[in-house]
Formats: C-alpha cells, structure tokens, sequence
C-alpha cells in the first residue's frame, strides 16, 4: 500500500509557508550595509574598558579552554546517545555559575544567564552529538601542531567556547540587560532531525534570537536554513523463485524503475533544490525473485515550497515505476508489488534577512577584526528551526581552523583560536547589551 500526502494538500501548506516570516526563498546572500546605530553601539562597546578585558581573558583562557576540549572529544556521543556528554556539559555549567542548569527532557543540557532586566533572550548553542557510532575510537592524538579525532570540530570545539564565554563573563563580573541561554543540545546531526533544538523553542517561546557555533575561523556567517526532508521507502510482493516463479513482479525490479523516474525529477535551480537515492537494499539470494527493497531518498532545498513540490514529483516518481514494474508482469491483484513510505527526517528550511540586526551585528565585528566583509552562506543546522519560526538566528564559526569533518581523520588547528571566539563573544555582547556600556541591539519579541 502507498501512503503520501494529497497534491492538494502539499500544494496547500506550500502556499501557507509563502506567507510565513521565516520562510527560505531564492534571495541572494548578498553582505548587508552595517547602518550607523549597529556600528556606533559596536564602536562604544569595543572601547570600553570591560570589553577589551573580557576579550584579553577570553585569550588567556585558550589553553585551559583546549584541555576541556580534549576531554569533551573523548567522551563519545554518537546520536541519540549523547547523554554522559550531557552530564559532563551540565557540571561544567553549574561549576562556573549556573547553578540551575539541567538535562531537559530531550536531553538538552541547559543553562540561563540572567541579565539585569527587561532585555532581550539570547541562546546561545553548539550541538552534543557528533555523527559517529559507538565503539568509535575518540581518543585526542596530537601531531604537526594539529589536534586529530572524531568530531573534535564538529562540533565539541563550539561546547568548549560556550563554557570558555560563560568563564570570562562571570570571572568580570560582566551585567548583561539581555539573558543568555546556554545550551548544548542533541540530535543536530544525522538522523537526529534537530530534535534538540526543536524542543528548546518549543518549551522557550520566549527566546528572542540565536547565535549558534559550528566549526569555523570565525569570518563567515550562516543566515540560511536549507531544510530537508528523507523517505525511507519499503517495496514488498510476492518473491518466488528465479525459474520456477519466473513471471511474478519483482521488488528489486520495482525499486529499479522508480529510482529512474526519480533520477528524471528536475528540480529548480533557484532555490537550490537537491534529491538523491543515498542507500538501497533487499532481497534474500541471487536465484530469487525479490519479496522486498528499500531505498532511502534525502530532498533539500532552501525553499519550503520548493521542497514540497519536489516532494511531490518524487512520490509520483515511485509510484509510477512501481505500476511499470507490475504491468511488464501483468501479476494476479494478490501478487503485484505494493509500497510504503516513512518519513525519516524533517528539517524545516528558513532564513534570516541579511538586513536584520543580528546579521549586521555579527558583519560588523568579522569586518571591523579581519579588515574583511565576511561571505554568507547557507546549509542545515540547528539555525533551521528558530529561522522557520521567523526568529532572528544565525551561526558563526568557533574559532580555529579545522577538516576533515565527519570522518575519524577530522582534525582542529588551534593556532590563533581565540580570534574567533573574541568576534563571536562581541557579537553577543552588543546583541543582549551590557550595563553601563550599552543597550541591547536585539529586540524582545512580541508577546504572544
């Protein structure tokens, strides 16, 4: 049996979604003018006193702050499975002054800074889960100046610069208007579907905006949410032998076709829409005819209608080279090939206005410390979710150079780290405002 959703129905939610705030379109990423009261109240705060303390303490902070990465790399944290690297988190926070943190219910490890009042909400958030099995070796080895294992990047350095932050901010005693949120959260990678961050904006709907880390030296930002949708799809019959049943509609054959006609899909170049096939399977010997198969398909876009219209043809797609399969045959009802497809993940896409403040913010400060406009860029992260909801969100580099992302090979290049965690700090800072130095540049949200 085949289960989609109606055309009419895809249809109807991608007409929704054109209305949404946050919904992904084909803007182009172009570097936004940095307008004068985003770049006087960055010019006040880079020369207060405070500020050029908290950023000289966030250097000398550097190396205690690679030895609690080193220890975080090694404890494993395969999907789902993040929980001991969540304890560890937690304790961490509690030790440098959120005493109220804790391990939410979806096994976020969560912890809120207060500010003095009336500002702003801010998380701030580097993911748990690294995309590697257990059993995975994640044991630190050091060679050429350079710091090799399993998700040492991706993203366990952001974690180590979240608790580097909250160190330095406490140790100065610094008065923010705004709350920060810490926040390591589960299921960014993988099969995860940003389960984390879903549930913190669910139980937080007061959050106002994010800055995210991933890996990176710090001189770009993420304003574009591509989301994503994946189908794990089963094809069943009758299978029989490969001589003595020869005649009857094969599953492995059904599945065949249908990859074609997905293969023939054209999606829109603009905005960039991908779909593949990532894995197939079944069957049970070389003489059968295949009872079942199964494929898995990944549909990216960075526009929800996209996406969904996508979606659409994919389905049509499927179902169309399994009724080819069962007329080559002409099969009895009982013996035809049937299909069913499972949704296995859902990313919705979104996007921040390059415009916005919290775009312009983190510019000023990559300009004003590289001499150079930072480039835009797009992709699937736990930005996604605030985008989609028209919350203001972008993701910034943690510092350092690093590769070889999602492969046991994955290294980090410490040389200059702190450069990028100093930008990402300042950005911060002049978005929840610091007492006495300056009012906060992003706005409360109104209440709903």
């Amino acid at each position: 049996m085949y289960f989609r959703r109606p055309a009419f129905a895809l249809h109807a939610v991608a007409v929704a979604i054109l209305a949404l705030p946050g919904a992904a379109s084909a803007q182009t990423l172009t570097v936004p003018q940095v307008s004068p009261a985003v770049d006087s109240a960055y010019t006040r705060l880079e020369a207060s006193p405070l500020l050029k303390k908290v950023l000289a303490d966030v250097q000398a902070d550097d190396a205690r702050a690679l030895t609690e990465l080193k220890t975080m790399t090694e404890i494993p944290a395969p999907p789902f499975k993040e929980r001991a690297r969540a304890e560890y988190f937690v304790s961490r926070l509690k030790a440098l002054g959120l005493t109220d943190a804790h391990i939410d219910a979806e096994g976020n490890a969560i912890g809120i800074r207060k500010g003095v009042g009336n500002g702003p909400k801010l998380l701030i958030s580097a993911h748990l889960d690294t995309v590697f099995p257990e059993g995975t070796d994640v044991t630190v080895k050091s060679r050429d100046g350079k710091l090799y294992a399993p998700g040492i990047g991706d993203d366990t350095r952001g974690l180590a610069v979240l608790l580097s932050w909250l160190k330095v901010l406490n140790d100065n005693k610094v008065r923010t208007v705004g709350d920060l949120v810490f926040v390591g959260n589960v299921g960014e990678e993988e099969l995860g579907n940003l389960r984390g961050m879903k549930a913190v904006f669910r139980d937080h709907p007061d959050i106002d905006g994010m800055v995210g880390l991933e890996p990176g030296t710090g001189d770009r930002v993420l304003t574009q949410g591509t989301g994503s949708h994946r189908y794990e799809v089963l094809f069943r019959g009758p299978g029989g032998h490969s001589f003595g049943a020869f005649g009857l509609p094969s599953a492995i054959h059904a599945m065949g076709r249908a990859i074609t006609q997905v293969s023939d899909v054209r999606p829109p170049a603009d905005p960039k829409t991908t779909f593949t096939v990532g894995t197939v399977g079944g069957g049970t010997s070389v003489n059968a005819i295949a009872g079942d198969a199964r494929m898995a398909v990944d549909i990216r876009s960075n526009g929800t209608p996209a996406l969904l219209e996508t979606e659409k043809q994919i389905m049509t797609a499927i179902e169309t080279g399994v009724s080819e399969e069962n007329r080559r045959w002409s099969p009895s009802q009982g013996n035809q090939i049937s299909f069913q497809t499972r949704q296995i993940g859902d990313r919705p896409a979104g996007i921040t206005p390059t415009d916005s403040v919290i775009v312009q913010s983190a510019v000023r400060v990559i300009k004003a410390n590289s001499k150079e406009a930072p480039s835009l860029r797009g992709g699937s992260t736990d930005a996604n979710v605030p985008m989609s909801l028209g919350i203001p969100a972008i993701i910034l580099g943690s510092g350092g150079k690093s590769g070889g992302s999602h492969s046991r090979d994955e290294w980090f290049d410490p040389t200059n780290a702190h450069e990028g965690a100093q930008w990402g700090l300042t950005t911060v800072l002049g978005l929840v405002g610091v007492e006495g130095v300056g009012a906060p540049l992003l706005a409360k949200r109104p209440a709903k």
